[in-house]
């Protein structure tokens, strides 16, 4: 089925994500980057079937509110911003429309957070393992950590005790998860999950070789969210939640 898709935030990100739009047969019918831009592109966005956000994260909560008024579905990889779930419920459920966000839409990160979760829980049962987060990225970006590592270090502190919290910094302390950024150059992510022992390392390792696997991923969610209605993860669109 190709898809009218709206691309909300037409930055590097927005423009990937319309390169593997378009190779999929889909059309963007708007790209809004301003409250004005939604306002003059008004017509074109009402025949989408699709709102696909990358927005900086001062606006992203503003995007999924025009577009779920709108009936859209909403499908977000903006980080650094908490959406308000209680209000996206309400709209959702008042306009018909559809609301999706992750923190990465990489298929490789999902599986990432998947393995990640599994070791944890293993290593837990064994005791004697201390984790560490590291994160790298472009020095363009804003927020730090990145989402995908705080969804990483959210499931670390869920799973392995005596871990009560992370902390964006080095730490010695037992029950604080270290989360490490770094800014250099023009490196699209990588993250490293390091847990060791008095006797060993184990590395879980993902590094991005470009934006592609994240607009492919946010594509990828687009089919899958037109037409229904609620609020979804990415993990359900590729089957990881059951």
């Amino acid at each position: 089925m190709t898809l009218n898709i709206v691309l909300s935030g037409y930055g590097r990100m927005g423009k990937e994500t319309e390169k593997a739009a378009l190779a999929k047969g889909h059309r963007v019918v708007a790209t809004p980057d301003s409250l004005a831009d939604w306002q003059l592109m008004a017509d074109a966005i009402a025949t989408a079937d699709v709102v696909i956000d990358f927005s900086p994260p001062d606006a992203a909560g503003h995007n999924a509110e025009r577009a779920l008024a709108l009936g859209k579905p909403f499908v977000t990889g903006t980080t650094g911003w908490n959406p308000d779930y209680d209000y996206i419920r309400q709209l959702v459920a008042r306009h018909g429309g559809a609301f999706l966000m992750a923190s990465n839409f990489s298929v490789g990160v999902n599986i990432l957070f998947h393995v990640q979760k599994q070791m944890a829980e293993l290593l837990a049962d064994a005791g004697g393992y201390r984790a560490v987060i590291e994160e790298t990225h472009h020095i363009h970006k804003k927020d730090a950590p990145s989402g995908t590592a705080i969804r990483l270090a959210n499931d670390l502190v869920a799973t392995m005790p005596p871990l009560q919290r992370w902390e964006n910094n080095p730490s010695t302390d037992r029950e604080v998860l270290p989360v490490i950024s770094y800014r250099q150059g023009e490196v699209p992510g990588t993250h490293v999950t390091t847990f060791t022992s008095a006797n060993d390392v184990l590395t879980l390792k993902h590094e991005a070789l470009g934006r592609g696997a994240l607009a492919a991923g946010a594509v990828l969610a687009a089919e899958w969210i037109a037409g229904r209605q609620g609020i979804f993860t990415f993990e359900e669109v590729l089957g990881l939640s059951r």
